[in-house]
């Protein structure tokens, strides 16, 4: 993104109900539950502007020597709040893409959001218009969509999947009302967004999103989140041991939740050495790393959610707000992840790996660094 495309662009209400829609304007009537939706995701929104200013600009790019610190700011935002991690870990990948492509970094009180979901279905559009480029139709999951003050965005073009950069305040942008219903994530405001002819500028060319090596990385800092969740859905447990000697019962899933989350952060910090080591990908490692990181980290999520639920039973999730937001928001967010889909991926990648390997002579690399040298 040029410099001329981003010093006249200003940043969007943080109060405003939509953006292109009248700064600190009400949500218009006729739309449903907008004001009782609007009441979970401001709350946030404010958050998520205060530390934006605050505290990203100290977080480190991935791959700079400091990637596992990054990896614990966001697991830290994690088990603060999921929603407001949802929007943080939006706004630092934005900023690592804006690096890694050539972009310009993200300027005071510009929050940015990274929209590239890509469902079943009709999706956004990109065509060339004048000198320029144009969107037009509809993208889902769009994290922030009212607090956002520009966003990167995937659209299909003539040539391919392309990257944009675009601002949120354009009048051609207005998000689908009624189409986030979701109780867990609720104060993320991810709801689609409609784009008509919105000007939109491209960042690296076509396939560039996906092929940068920075992509899996962006990946890893995902999964952080979701392990910050798991510690937060884990903290009631840990809470109620702490009040009585724990039962036999409660002494075994409290120690299974701790072997789960010690070995992730092991795995996580070791997966942001890596990066480090590596962070152009020159090894051909990265793919690799990242499903398996995401995998574990997912499975270690659905496991706390088991053993906590099994452990301390219908009572914090009826009687403590707090533990059942982290439970919804966190059952949510790791579906994120592709499950069994990412799992073909990385076995496929591997027997690739292996089969090189013995024809090479090497033997098998299964649970190695992931090098596809």
């Amino acid at each position: 993104m040029t410099a001329e495309a981003t010093s006249s662009v200003g940043p969007a209400s943080l109060a405003g109900s939509r953006p292109g829609s009248r700064p600190g304007s009400a949500p218009e009537s006729g739309e449903g539950s907008t004001d009782d939706r609007a009441a979970l995701w401001r709350p946030v929104a404010a958050r998520f502007a205060a530390w934006v200013d605050d505290a990203s600009g100290d977080v480190p790019l991935p791959g700079g020597g400091r990637t596992p610190e990054r990896f614990r700011v966001l697991s830290a935002l994690g088990r603060e709040d999921l929603c407001l991690a949802r929007l943080g870990e939006g706004h630092l990948d934005a900023t690592a893409i804006l690096a890694e492509l050539g972009g310009t970094p993200p300027g005071p009180g510009e929050r940015w959001g990274v929209w590239a979901a890509h469902p079943p279905g009709p999706g956004l559009l990109a065509n060339r218009h004048g000198g320029g480029w144009q969107l037009n139709g509809v993208k889902p999951y769009c994290s922030g969509a009212h607090v956002c003050t520009h966003a990167l965005v995937t659209a299909d073009s003539d040539d391919g999947r392309r990257l944009f950069a675009v601002r949120t305040g354009h009048p051609g942008i207005e998000p689908v009302p009624g189409t986030w219903q979701a109780i867990g994530m609720a104060g993320s405001d991810t709801p689609d967004i409609a784009f008509s002819a919105v000007p939109a500028e491209p960042l690296g060319g076509a396939g560039d999103y996906l092929d940068r090596p920075g992509f899996p990385h962006g990946g890893i800092g995902v999964a952080a989140c979701w392990l910050g969740g798991a510690h937060a859905v884990a903290d009631t447990l840990l809470a109620a041991a702490g009040k009585r000697t724990p039962d036999a019962h409660t002494a075994v899933h409290l120690g299974a939740v701790d072997v789960l989350l010690s070995s992730a952060r092991t795995v996580l910090e070791q997966a942001g050495a890596d990066i480090d080591d590596d962070p152009l990908d020159a090894r051909g490692g990265a793919r690799v790393r990242g499903l398996r990181t995401r995998a574990l980290a997912e499975m270690v999520c659905t496991e706390v959610l088991t053993r906590v639920g099994r452990a301390t039973g219908a009572g914090p999730l009826c009687h403590d707000a707090r533990h059942a937001k982290a439970v919804a928001d966190l059952t949510v967010y790791i579906r994120q992840h592709h499950a069994e889909r990412d799992l073909a991926e990385l076995g496929q990648l591997l027997a690739g790996d292996l089969a090189g390997d013995l024809a090479g002579g090497l033997g098998g690399n299964l649970g190695g660094d992931g090098d596809t040298r």
